[in-house]
């Protein structure tokens, strides 16, 4: 069964630092780039991070880079492991953060930071930060 499982999530204070992972089952995952969304009530699904098949190209939302990095462990049989280390919290990060597959192009990267480009949706883990 395909399936992406989101942990890491918590209550922070501003400045802090914390890593999520998700970990993606099944092997077709190795030639899909995994992001990272994250939402909060009333506002449109924001892309945060993504990065391609090989781990070799990332990208970033204008709002986080510098701060946030996404890393990916293509681990042996048929789980994958994306990360998204987030550093410098701000109480404007606080959201439900989703991992997700999606449209690869020729390089194995993402095509668009369109959510609709991202098929397979993780449950989320929740992200508070506190000033």
């Amino acid at each position: 069964q395909v399936q992406l499982v989101e942990s890491g999530g918590g209550l922070v204070q501003s400045g802090d630092s914390l890593r999520l992972s998700c970990v993606a089952h099944g092997r077709t995952f190795m030639n899909r780039p995994l992001a990272w969304f994250r939402h909060t009530p009333g506002k449109e699904r924001e892309f945060v991070a993504a990065i391609s098949t090989r781990g070799d190209l990332t990208y970033y939302g204008d709002s986080v880079s510098g701060r946030f990095a996404i890393s990916r462990d293509n681990g042996e049989n048929t789980k994958n492991t994306v990360y998204l280390q987030m550093n410098r919290l701000k109480p404007e990060d606080t959201a439900g953060y989703y991992c997700a597959a999606c449209r690869a192009d020729i390089l194995g990267s993402i095509t668009s930071t369109d959510p609709a480009t991202c098929d397979v949706w993780g449950q989320g883990t929740q992200v508070t930060v506190f000033s």
